[in-house]
């Protein structure tokens, strides 16, 4: 980091802002998540020990905000990557197999070939269109608060799983 950004910089620490423990800190030598955090004055363990982070991320893993959100963005792109391969392959296969329907003039000196080709870079801009319209007006608004409500049960704020998808 010196090299490119110079010495002043070398110090600088990116923090993580899904992981709030030390890396000293995170795990006990049996394995189980360590630290002082579950330990009042006495070194007895508190009374409402927080849940560890894979305990979180298992609950939200589970939950049917997150199954939801999942399901809609595979109910989009599969059948859109599908039509796509199906599309190029066809593209393919023609060109390959039938050059005298390709060669076919449509207008002047454009044949079925470049129609064809381009349309192959029109269907790549329609289908990035379509999916960031899909992912903001499906999928955006669930996905944030799923990462919301994580973000605060991993800081100890939270209170269990409770919203639903978007607004």
């Amino acid at each position: 980091m010196e090299k490119e950004a110079g010495p002043e910089t070398a110090g600088v620490r990116l923090d993580d802002p899904w992981d709030d423990v030390a890396v000293s800190d995170r795990y006990d030598q049996d394995g189980t998540t360590g630290g002082v955090d579950g330990l009042d004055a006495s070194g007895a363990a508190g009374p409402d020990p927080l849940p560890s982070a894979a305990d979180i991320y298992l609950e939200v893993h589970r939950s049917a905000a997150f199954r939801e959100v999942r399901r809609r963005y595979r109910r989009f792109v599969a059948p859109a990557a599908l039509a796509f391969l199906l599309w190029y392959l066809a593209y393919v296969v023609a060109a390959t197999t039938a050059p005298g329907l390709m060669a076919r003039p449509v207008a002047g000196a454009v044949n079925v070939a470049m129609v064809a080709g381009l349309g192959q870079f029109l269907t790549t801009f329609l289908l990035t269109w379509a999916y960031a319209r899909h992912a903001r007006l499906r999928r955006d608004r669930a996905a944030l608060d799923l990462r919301w409500d994580t973000q605060e049960m991993t800081r100890g704020l939270g209170r269990p799983l409770t919203r639903g998808l978007g607004r």
